[in-house]
């Protein structure tokens, strides 16, 4: 898409002329695009019934990832921060950035008495849920960790089990599990 640097009163154009769209971008910058060429019902209603039950499933996440990122956006300080910081990229982008990127988790280690992880996300990671379970999958203790310096995040626990979960959730409500065989 080419970028236009206007003079004068058509600077910060926005909006439809003839076949052509104008775009402002947050940073001042304008693009200019064709408009898409229109379909009829027929034609709508027809692409829709072609699709496969992975494309409408990956249409209604994205759905409710628009629905997430218009409230998250308005009501969520660290998305107006993170906008503040980057001129291309508003609120609304980084909350659908988020809705799209669940947390990772990067170090699973169980010490004598505690359990740390390493679990980071590209917004933030809202808690960490650990569970001990036993040779036979009974949970022996349950919890949530503790957040400590940086990405880490620490239970403490003086039960030792044969298998340790741990949970990462993000703002979205985004998971992700790793599990440690002992």
């Amino acid at each position: 898409m080419p970028k236009v640097l206007f003079n004068g009163s058509i600077q910060g154009f926005s909006g439809r002329l003839g076949d052509l769209i104008f775009r402002t971008l947050p940073d001042g910058t304008t693009i200019v695009s064709t408009a898409p060429a229109k379909k009829t019902r027929r034609e709508k209603k027809r692409a829709k019934l072609k699709r496969s039950a992975a494309q409408n499933a990956h249409t209604s996440h994205f759905q409710k990832g628009v629905y997430y990122a218009k409230e998250a956006a308005r009501i969520l300080p660290v998305y107006q921060e993170r906008a503040a910081a980057t001129p291309t990229w508003t609120a609304y982008n980084h909350a659908m950035y988020d809705w799209f990127h669940p947390p990772q988790i990067g170090c699973l280690a169980q010490e004598d008495g505690y359990i740390l992880v390493e679990a980071r996300d590209d917004v933030l990671v809202t808690r960490v849920q650990i569970t001990i379970q036993d040779n036979e999958g009974r949970a022996l203790e349950a919890g949530e960790a503790v957040r400590r310096e940086g990405d880490w995040w620490e239970f403490l626990s003086p039960v030792v089990g044969k298998t340790v979960i741990a949970e990462a959730r993000d703002l979205p409500g985004n998971v992700t599990k790793l599990v440690l065989e002992l």
